[in-house]
């Protein structure tokens, strides 16, 4: 039966650190919704307060993107999912 060498346990170690490392939720502009609908999909989905949801869909406006959480890949997707199920635009980097 073969074994793994110590090579290949960092490279394990490696792809694990990878897919449980902090990534960002992303939310871009467009040219569709309104600043209420994003308000309002933020403070559903990514359990922003008011003030937050408002900052961010400013931004969103003004420069095009905003970062609106932060997690794991697992912790994020869904919300990925159901921003884009709403017709946002959003990636998860």
């Amino acid at each position: 039966m073969p074994t793994i060498t110590e090579t290949e346990t960092h490279s394990l170690e490696d792809i694990l650190h990878d897919v449980e490392k902090e990534r960002t939720l992303v939310l871009f502009n467009d040219d569709v919704n309104t600043f209420d609908y994003v308000i309002d999909s933020l403070v559903e989905v990514c359990e922003h307060d008011l003030v937050q949801a408002e900052q961010c869909a400013y931004l969103v406006h003004y420069t095009g993107k905003c970062e609106v959480k932060n997690g794991s890949f697992d912790q994020l997707k869904p919300l990925r999912i159901e921003l884009s199920r709403r017709g946002l635009k959003v990636a998860i980097h």
